[in-house]
């Protein structure tokens, strides 16, 4: 164990940092955490129309959601662009990539011109089932422009005001990203949108099979025990959750069932495979509660708060869970048993599958756990869940406990 954990500290977690903190890979995960915003603002308005459904004379605030989430696509397609050109350090092209992406996607979309000359978009494409297109078309513009950029062409120029060059040197990129996005769309007849998802498809639909579940659950909570920012991987889970409760809002609309478990509100929000934040740390923040330790039981009387409403900063920081090897194995098993059990669960009929996009995850299960599923055997479920994660965490926090009550017993005899 000594040697493994020499190697996730020492070679592992330095060398995914420094991935992380690469300008590419930055910038995508960095978008990511931007549109969330928007992602929540939609969220608002269907929790909202919860309370709705029951008091019909409120109004109906669904074209908030519409010009919010229902746009979510177009918007990241701009700040992809945006944060690229940030991270790569080319501050002057932000806003212009940001403009050309926002065209080269509506492009990808394939709008249609009706008789009078009026642009017609199919709005779907626009939301979250465009989410893969949107961050496409992002990256391809910004790539147009980290090459030019690269070139530093009139950069020393004596001959022409800067502004002038300035706009040269916006419009060269840009017609050069529009130019290979018409050839493509408009003369080789190309449906880039539906090429796109052809390609996403795939990782798509692996991520709503019980194994894609479990890795969707544990790579971010792996990552997490050893200090790294599961926002890295929000690039992969994103589209997948996005994607996967448009479906399940879509098939109720027509009449039909949800089918999509792999989703935002399934992992989060519904708080049972998050118990108390990324790998049900509230069973942890028990057990240190009740520890014989003056320690933990005093970090577990601080942490406690933040717990319940599933922020786990303070316990996974403090505990520390993180690179604290008695206390990262059963983390790591919690979001493995926890996916499997909601799988079981939903699959089964036993659960309702989420569909409604309500992704406001620091409300208190099972509150949460009813409201998500609309289902009060979410209840049951969620009992059931807390006494395996107890029963998880319970061997090696008792073998850590006495690490710690150790370690207080020196400290007081040199004191």
């Amino acid at each position: 164990m000594k040697k493994i954990m020499d190697w996730l500290g020492n070679s592992f977690a330095p060398k995914m940092n420094e991935i992380c903190g690469r300008p590419w890979i930055a910038a995508v995960s960095s978008s990511m955490q931007k549109i969330i915003p928007f992602i929540l603002t939609g969220s608002m308005i269907y929790f909202y129309n919860v309370f709705r459904s029951y008091i019909t004379v409120l109004p109906d605030l669904g074209v908030i959601a519409a010009y919010s989430f229902g746009l979510i696509s177009l918007i990241l397609a701009f700040v992809m662009a945006q944060q690229c050109m940030e991270k790569l350090n080319h501050p002057f092209y932000t806003t212009s990539a940001g403009l050309v992406a926002i065209a080269v996607f509506i492009m990808f979309i394939m709008p249609v011109t009706d008789e009078s000359g009026n642009m017609i978009i199919i709005q779907a494409r626009l939301g979250a089932t465009g989410i893969a297109a949107g961050m496409i078309a992002g990256l391809f513009v910004s790539v147009i422009f980290h090459l030019y950029a690269k070139l530093k062409f009139l950069e020393n120029s004596t001959t022409l005001p800067d502004f002038v060059s300035g706009w040269i040197n916006n419009i060269i990129p840009m017609v050069i990203a529009l130019s290979v996005s018409m050839i493509l769309v408009f003369k080789c007849k190309i449906d880039v949108f539906e090429v796109i998802l052809s390609v996403f498809s795939p990782i798509a639909n692996f991520g709503q099979t019980l194994p894609g579940f479990i890795l969707v659950c544990l790579i971010p909570a792996f990552l997490y025990t050893m200090g790294i920012s599961s926002w890295l991987f929000g690039a992969v889970t994103t589209p997948i959750f996005l994607a996967g409760i448009q479906a399940n809002i879509d098939a109720v609309a027509a009449g039909g069932a949800a089918t999509n478990i792999v989703t935002s509100e399934t992992v989060f929000t519904a708080a049972l495979i998050t118990m108390g934040g990324m790998g049900a740390t509230l069973g942890l923040n028990i057990l240190m509660l009740g520890s014989k330790s003056k320690k933990l039981k005093t970090l577990g009387r601080i942490f406690i708060g933040p717990s319940i409403f599933n922020i786990n900063e303070p316990v996974m920081f403090g505990a520390p869970v993180v690179f604290n090897p008695l206390l990262m194995l059963p983390m790591w098993v919690n979001s493995i048993t926890g996916p499997i059990v909601i799988w079981i669960a939903m699959s089964t009929g036993l659960l309702n599958i989420p569909s409604k996009l309500i992704q406001v995850g620091q409300i208190p299960a099972p509150v949460s756990s009813v409201m998500i599923t609309e289902d009060l055997r979410a209840v049951i479920w969620y009992l059931i869940l807390f006494v395996v994660y107890l029963a998880t965490w319970y061997p090696f926090f008792k073998v850590y406990e006495k690490q710690v009550l150790r370690e207080e017993t020196e400290e007081a005899g040199v004191n």
